[in-house]
């Protein structure tokens, strides 16, 4: 009974841990897709790093991307950007593939 206790709490271990990586993983991507939609905007250096910080925090606004990609949206919008939801989860995509990226090159 004790080694399935210990593959029990190992299988938790591993889960809970996926889940931490996966989580900072978004809040990565959301960062670096605020740093880009800062660019797009031409905010300044300060500027840049509060929008990308609300960019993070959108994100807690409910489950999923719907969230990040409504405030990355409407504020590309209202800035004057010419983009579209598609162009939006097209960088989306992209930042999330680099935040990967930096997080397996960080552990190497």
């Amino acid at each position: 009974m004790t080694s399935f206790n210990d593959r029990e709490r190992a299988f938790e271990a591993k889960f809970a841990a996926d889940e931490d990586l996966q989580f900072r993983i978004t809040a990565r991507r959301n960062r670096l897709i605020g740093n880009w939609a800062a660019q797009q905007m031409g905010l300044t250096p300060e500027e840049t790093e509060a929008y990308a910080k609300s960019v993070v925090q959108a994100d807690f606004e409910e489950a999923g991307d719907e969230d990040v990609i409504r405030k990355l949206l409407g504020d590309l919008v209202s800035a004057g950007v010419d983009i579209d939801e598609l162009g939006v989860r097209t960088a989306l995509e992209a930042k999330m593939a680099e935040a990967r990226r930096q997080f397996i090159e960080e552990s190497n």
